[in-house]
């Protein structure tokens, strides 16, 4: 990386991605090239953050939380949120257009992620207003309230697989709640932080240094757990990583909002739309290119249908046309980077080797124009061993183990034999039978006949080692607020 040095300035400099802190841009030490992974090709520079832009940002969030009325003005937070909202739906194409460059998402992928945003900034708005404490008589002179009231300076970090929707999923109930932000966005996705923070910085009414968006990795979010200024860390990434700064935040008993790892079972009964399962499974494993905690990862199909869906998703996932984002006919992009080619390989080779039976192989390209890039084709594993790592370990790449099952009951051993519990589905035409299932199921999202259908008014989270808390809906405000009791004896008039 170049060396560079800082200066805040107010109008945003042309050429690098930069920091926005305080409500002016930042340059810093160190700079990094962005890579599109579909070609290899470099596309534009980057500053690295660090420990001080850390602290720089923190310290800015802080000002704003003390000395701007943004956490007693609910009006001011709504309106914001609101005109937040209206800046990103103008911006829905260029930071979609972005994605497909730098994440190599193709173009439907990246706009349904741009798509989500304004109406979650815009339901935050409205929760805003209407978040509320309660009051009772204890007895007769006696009256006690309870209010709700911001914990603070927020920390944020979002993962390069969904920097937008993700980034904003966490911080749009940060702000509704009236906490202030250090927002960290990772280095894969760069010019995307850097447009994120132009847009939001156009945004009418908001004060500065009430959200501080810097480019860092571990060196950034680590001072964000030691920091005592910062009460409260919205993190999205792996299970391991949230192990880890959990246990580094235990020191101070930070409070953690975490959504973790996933590896989705798709429950599938002999009674199932064939031909609608097959569809979903498909785009299910695909969008993202599987980089997605949610990705349909487990086909657990019952024993009655499984020849017929394995015939059939073989041959559709042999058809999945893989290519860059540039190309219209490009029905999944390329992973991240060359790395993540390489560890997914691994994972599925050691697979075979420990006996998981190929259906398709799919994996690394490794002729033509494609290979500059990290592409990978889906791949569809059979297993009879639930223990394997394949089965057990988040791959995040497009590949998909089947095993099949006899009974309800089984199914749900299946299902539920894993360390994580983000999000589930089961694929029936019964009436009951996927009530019945989805009840038992230990998983945070339940969907039936149906994959990824998410809405901003109701939790998503995980169960088990897939998080903590809930981000979405009512609950979302939660991990940002106390709730204070005030207690008082006003008396009673005798009459």
């Amino acid at each position: 990386m170049a060396t560079v040095s800082q200066t805040l300035v107010r109008e945003k400099p042309s050429g690098t991605a930069v920091h926005w802190i305080g409500g002016q841009w930042l340059d810093s030490g160190e700079h990094g090239e962005s890579i599109n992974p579909a070609t290899g090709e470099v596309i534009g520079s980057y500053a690295m953050g660090g420990r001080k832009e850390g602290e720089l940002a923190v310290n800015a969030a802080l000002r704003a939380f003390r000395e701007t009325d943004w956490k007693d003005n609910r009006s001011l937070r709504a309106r914001v949120l609101n005109a937040m909202a209206a800046r990103f739906e103008a911006s829905a194409e260029q930071l979609a257009r972005l994605l497909a460059t730098e994440v190599g998402k193709v173009l439907p992928h990246a706009r349904f992620e741009t798509g989500t945003v304004p109406f979650n900034l815009r339901f935050n708005a409205a929760l805003a207003l209407t978040d509320y404490g309660r009051a009772t008589e204890v007895d007769k002179d006696s009256l006690s309230i309870v209010i709700r009231q911001p914990v603070g300076v927020a920390g944020i970090f979002a993962p390069w697989n969904a920097p937008v929707a993700l980034g904003i999923r966490s911080l749009a109930p940060a702000l509704a709640a009236g906490c202030t932000a250090a927002f960290i966005l990772p280095k894969e996705t760069a010019q995307i932080n850097a447009l994120i923070s132009e847009v939001i910085s156009d945004t009418d009414g908001l004060p500065d240094g009430v959200v501080n968006i810097i480019t860092s990795g571990r060196e950034g979010i680590e001072y964000l757990v030691e920091t005592p200024d910062v009460p409260v860390i919205s993190f999205t990434g792996s299970t391991k990583i949230g192990r880890a700064i959990s246990a580094a935040g235990a020191a101070r008993l930070k409070r953690f909002g975490l959504e973790l790892g996933g590896k989705a079972p798709m429950v599938i009964f002999d009674d199932a739309d064939l031909d609608a399962v097959v569809a979903q499974v498909t785009s299910g494993l695909t969008v993202f290119a599987g980089q997605f905690c949610m990705t349909a990862s487990r086909a657990i199909v019952q024993r009655g249908i499984a020849d017929r869906f394995r015939t059939a998703l073989a041959e559709r996932l042999k058809k999945v046309r893989v290519g860059p984002a540039s190309d219209p006919r490009s029905e999944m992009g390329p992973l991240i980077n060359k790395p993540n080619v390489e560890r997914v390989n691994k994972m599925v080779e050691d697979a075979i080797a420990a006996g998981a039976k190929i259906i398709v192989r799919g994996g690394s390209v490794t002729e033509g124009p494609l290979t500059k890039g990290a592409f990978y084709r889906p791949t569809l594993l059979e297993v009879t061993d639930s223990s394997l790592p394949i089965v057990q370990q988040e791959v995040f790449g497009p590949v998909l183990t089947m095993q099949v099952f006899d009974t309800e009951a089984e199914a749900v051993l299946l299902a539920n034999d894993s360390e994580y519990g983000l999000s589930a589905s089961v694929w029936s035409r019964d009436v009951d039978r996927p009530l019945r299932v989805a009840r038992v199921l230990q998983h945070g999202t339940v969907w039936i006949n149906d994959w990824a259908n998410i809405h901003d008014e109701f939790e998503a989270g995980g169960f088990k080692q897939s998080g903590r808390g809930r981000l979405r809906g009512q609950a979302g405000l939660d991990d940002f607020l106390e709730c204070k009791h005030i207690a008082f004896k006003p008396g009673a008039i005798k009459i």
